[in-house]
Parts: structure tokens; sequence; C-alpha cells
């Protein structure tokens, strides 16, 4: 964990002097300022955790400092220093936005004691917004109780309780965030922030912002100082999906953070530490990655300590009931429409189908099943024409008859494709097939184009 940084405001070094001794020796980190303007460029470039203000100062007094942080919406927590007998001017101060003042001549005990609280406050303060950014995006817990899901939960329980990193692999949709957020829920670092990155979403530039942050005027558009993804998770968890699409040169950085637990911000020269669990997502193969020199092979093995794989919903299909009740409860809730269950043959057809989207795409066809339909009851009706397909024979798909079937299927999309010259919109005119359910159907039936 980073040590919190002090600024020190006053035009006496003295005072800087003898302040900023007593304060390093309880292992903070000082810097300081001679008067309010420095000070306010100094905040603006690099917001500290703390902020300790003379009241007297030439250029800009320490009321008026007080004022242009609350004018500009600077992110710090500020106290004052004033002279004994000057309590009303302290009491000013903190009606401007001051959290408590420090007495001249100081006390060392009240000095400790006064900071240490301060700083406390602002911890709390910080952890407060990521707590309640995460209630706003929390999602499902884990949801199973095939043999699946109860050996996933067993040995994800046991890893929770390391500070070891946690790689998890698996197809899209089959849950690994969900499955992240519950390590980080089982482990001594609850309390503390959970902080998902999806490495896909951002170009390479924009990606090392967001893990690291940048200060003001690094780069074209950096207006103002910004605190990264990795600083906002110390003491908590970093959460990174789609880790194999991270190029060469953030795979390096990253390796510096797991290796050192540092870095530099995007345009800085001030080392950072930070104290994180990262746990590390992906859908690809990293051995193929590593062989083809698209993933750092020292990378891999600094990520693959404890490593879990997702099953995906077709290798559980057992699950298919709790998942779709419990998506069925939680739309209702939102759309405020009153459907109690999905009827009998709505979920044999559901178990029945292949699921190449898996959970995520059950979520989909619930919510839309809830909006559309028109009864109390889910029923094969409300699902789309492509989930009506699987259910032309008895529940299951292991019988001869359904390999049968599944083999013929397979083979009408082979002869139609080879006819239409590869093209699947051609091949699905011919078929009278939808393009978009035709392109599901190949990847149910594991066909190529």
């Amino acid at each position: 964990m980073s040590r919190p940084r002090i600024l020190i405001v006053d035009d006496d070094p003295d005072i800087v002097e003898v302040l900023g001794d007593r304060l390093a020796s309880q292992g903070y980190q000082i810097e300081a300022a001679a008067d309010g303007i420095a000070a306010l460029e100094a905040i603006r470039a690099d917001p500290p955790d703390l902020a300790i203000l003379d009241l007297m100062m030439p250029r800009m007094g320490g009321m008026e400092l007080l004022q242009k942080i609350r004018e500009e919406g600077l992110d710090v927590t500020a106290m004052v220093i004033t002279a004994a007998g000057s309590v009303q001017r302290a009491v000013e101060a903190m009606k401007c936005g001051a959290y408590d003042f420090i007495m001249k001549p100081f006390n060392p005990h009240q000095v400790t004691l006064v900071v240490g609280k301060a700083l406390e406050r602002e911890r709390l303060r910080r952890r407060n917004r990521f707590l309640s950014s995460q209630l706003r995006e929390r999602a499902p817990g884990l949801i199973g109780d095939s043999a699946a899901m109860r050996g996933i939960v067993t040995t994800a329980r046991r890893a929770a309780e390391s500070r070891s990193t946690v790689l998890l692999l698996g197809e899209s949709g089959t849950g690994k965030e969900v499955l992240a957020r519950s390590i980080h829920m089982w482990s001594e670092r609850r309390d503390a922030p959970f902080v998902a990155v999806n490495c896909v979403a951002l170009s390479e530039d924009l990606l090392e912002s967001e893990l690291f942050g940048h200060e003001k005027g690094s780069f074209t558009g950096a207006v103002q100082q910004k605190v990264g993804k990795f600083e906002q998770a110390d003491t908590g968890t970093i959460f990174l999906d789609e880790i194999a699409e991270m190029k060469a040169d953030l795979q390096a950085k990253l390796l510096r953070v797991l290796q050192e637990h540092c870095f530099e911000r995007v345009g800085g020269t001030r080392t950072i530490e930070v104290d994180i669990r990262v746990i590390a997502a992906t859908n690809r193969d990293l051995g193929r990655a590593m062989q083809e020199g698209r993933f750092r092979e020292d990378l891999y093995f600094r990520l693959n300590v404890i490593t879990l794989q997702m099953p995906p919903l077709r290798q559980r299909r057992t699950d298919v009931p709790l998942l779709a009740t419990h998506f069925l409860q939680r739309v209702s809730s939102d759309t405020k429409r009153r459907v109690e269950r999905v009827s009998a043959p709505a979920l044999a057809l559901l178990q029945r189908y292949d699921w190449p989207g898996n959970v995520r795409e059950l979520e989909n066809i619930i919510e839309r099943a809830v909006v559309l339909g028109e009864e109390a009851e889910i029923v094969p009706d409300d699902l789309p024409a492509y989930i009506l397909e699987t259910g032309d024979g008895e529940t299951g798909s292991d019988g001869a008859f359904h390999d049968r079937v599944r083999h013929f299927k397979a083979q009408m999309i082979r002869e139609a494709l080879k006819e239409a010259g590869g093209q699947q919109r051609r091949a699905a005119e011919t078929l009278g097939l939808n393009p978009t359910y035709l392109s599901r159907l190949m990847r149910t039936l594991g066909v190529r184009e």
C-alpha cells in the first residue's frame, strides 16, 4: 500500500521543518509549498491525501486557498494551522471546508492524533465512493448446483483465502467476472475496492491511461491529472478481463506491477506503490498466444498461479432452471411485470439448447421473454425461433436419434454453404433460415465456414 502524501503549506520554513519531521517519522510522504498559489498548482497537478494549510501567508492565504479548492471541486482533505487565540478563524476555515485544525505551538501527540483521524476519514471517504459504485454495478452471485459449479466454488473459496494471482479461463458469457467478484467478496479484501477493466474495450493508449493514470499535459487532451485503475484498487482487487488482448508494451508494464507492486503514471516520474490482488481472465488459448509471440511467457507464469476453468453452460444443463428463475425474478422486478415462472415445456427447451452465448445468452432470452410475453409464465411461444428448433424430440440431445438429427442438419448446412460459395447469407436463403439463426446454428453444430 502506498504511503499517504501530506502537503504542508506555510511560508515559515521552521514550521514546515518541525511539522514535516514529525509526520515523516510516522511514515508519511511530505511535500511543501510556501504559499497558497504554489499549493493550488500542486493540488491541481496531483492531489495529496491531506493538505495542512497556514491561514496567514503572502500572495494567497489558507482561507482563500480553501475557497479555491471548493470552487474548483478539487478532491483533497484539508486542515488548517492556527495560533493560540485564533480559534474563531479556525472555525471559519472549517465552514469553508477544512476538516480540522492544528494549534500552534504544536503538541506532538495532538498532531499525530488529528492527522491520523483526517487520513482515516479520507480513506473511508474514498472507499465509500467505490463501494457505492460497486453496489450500482453489482453482478449476481454464482448460481448453480451442478457438480462442475460445486467444484469451481470449492476451489475459488480456497483461492480467495490466499493473496495469490488468479487466472480465469472460459468461453465468453460463462460468468468469469461474477466469479472474480465472488473471490474478492470471500477474501480479506472484501471491504476494499473491486475494480474491473475490460482490456479489449479501449485502444492501447487509452488502456494505458486507464490502468496507470496520467499527469496533466502528458498528452493532447490530458487537461487534468487522472488516477488510474491500479491506484484506485489499492488494498483491494483489480480484475483484468480479456487479458490476452493486451499489447506487448502494456504486458511489460503489467509484469512490473505484479513483480514490484509499483508504477508511474503516464507522463509522471513519481513512483506509486500499491497493494492489490490481480485476477485476470481470457477466453483465448494463452499457450497458443505465447507460441505465436502475442503473449509474454514470463507474464503468463506470473498470472498462472491459481487457474480456474469456468464450464460452458452446455456442460451444466442442470443449472439452467436455477439461472432462468433467477433472471426471471430480477427482470420481473426491474420491469414491474408479474411473470411468476418458466413453464415446464419452456424449461425443457432451454435445457436442450447448447447455449453458444452461455449464461449471458440465457439472461438475454429470459429478459426478452418477460418483456414481450403476455402470460403469467414464460411459455415456448415466448422463446426465439432458434430455441424452438431444438424441440423436435425427447428431452436431452445425447441419444442416437438426436445425434442423427444433428448430423443431418450439419450436412444440410455444409451443402448449402458449398452451393453458395461459402456465403452465409445466400446459404440462409437457400435453407429458408434467418442469417443470424444460421450463424448461431453453425456454432452450435460445430460447422465451420
